[in-house]
């Protein structure tokens, strides 16, 4: 039972910046990697950038530079740093964690509601 709650998306104009909260809440054991993704109106969902539990970091290449995700392990949350936003990165944005589980020490995917990030020319 883990729920994973994503904040802090908005309307901002190009160049801005923002910054994205995701907070794991349950039985949760620890988090191995945890990511962000997100989904434009008629596209895929893809991979925005990643963490793994020891720290190491994946970037999509249109955001290299401009994101930076970081996590924190006794909040169970992870972020992501947006700045110099652009109109191409308007989309959803969701938060993925792989949640090893208290009681039976799985490990399962989750998956966040999803936080609108717009970004206005």
């Amino acid at each position: 039972q883990v729920q994973l709650v994503e904040s802090g998306g908005g309307l901002v104009q190009a160049g801005g910046s923002l910054r994205l909260s995701c907070a794991a809440s349950g039985s949760i054991l620890s988090i191995n990697a945890m990511g962000w993704y997100r989904q434009a109106p008629g596209k895929q969902r893809e991979l925005v950038a990643r963490i793994t539990s020891i720290g190491s970091t994946t970037y999509a290449d249109s955001v290299k530079g401009r994101f930076t995700i970081s996590r924190d392990n006794a909040k169970n949350t992870a972020y992501l740093q947006m700045n110099s936003l652009k109109p191409e990165d308007t989309a959803v944005y969701y938060c993925n964690a792989g949640v090893v589980q208290m009681m039976w020490g799985g490990v399962n995917d989750y998956w966040g509601q999803g936080t609108q990030v717009t970004v206005s020319s």
